[in-house]
């Protein structure tokens, strides 16, 4: 899966960078020790993390950095850490989804990263992180219109889908056996992107 940064949006956010790994999953339930262990992380987090604090986590703060640089209300369209975060910090948890989801959303709220999952076999050709032209929308995971507009999404030869504020439907984890191509979405350069991947990996 070759993923790239348009040029466009290198200008406006030089930091701008990209962990992508991509795998073949079963995609399932969480088993029971797998959701045991997520919630003991959630419960260290929620000790951690007030609200007024998310935002001096580094990358969550970048992250806003950006979207204010593309012209993008961090506060009104946070970026997926800092959205998990907050319902941490409130006490609220997060949705069990599957396997691959709970890992990734586990080392989203970690890192203060947003990361994306996709089904690879939905997507077609080369994909391109890019600033979403004037009026962009699309049908998000549950949610039946995301506007898009101005924010960084990547977009492949049948259209914008996935954001690291909300992803698209088309390229949405199933559960079956899958291809499945993981983003990590940085955007204060990629020192410790290499960390996280591995993290993933293991």
């Amino acid at each position: 899966m070759q993923i790239s940064i348009s040029p466009e949006l290198l200008a406006l956010c030089p930091d701008a960078s990209l962990g992508v790994l991509t795998y073949t999953a079963e995609v399932r339930p969480s088993s029971e020790q797998q959701l045991a262990d997520f919630e003991t992380d959630l419960r260290r987090l929620a000790a951690e993390y007030k609200l007024e604090t998310i935002t001096q986590n580094p990358h969550v703060d970048s992250t806003r950095r950006a979207y204010k640089a593309l012209g993008k209300s961090p506060s009104e369209y946070r970026n997926s850490a800092e959205a998990m975060l907050r319902r941490i910090a409130k006490g609220n948890g997060l949705y069990h989804i599957n396997n691959v989801i709970e890992v990734n959303n586990l080392i989203s709220v970690d890192s203060g990263y947003a990361i994306g999952s996709y089904d690879v076999d939905q997507l077609q050709g080369e994909a391109v992180l890019v600033r979403a032209e004037d009026g962009a929308h699309y049908d998000g995971i549950g949610k039946s219109s995301v506007n898009i507009q101005h924010l960084p999404v990547l977009k492949d030869e049948l259209g914008y889908f996935g954001s690291p504020t909300s992803d698209s439907q088309r390229a949405m984890i199933q559960p079956g056996r899958h291809r499945i191509c993981s983003v990590i979405f940085a955007f204060d350069g990629k020192e410790a992107v290499p960390e996280e991947l591995e993290t993933m990996i293991v």
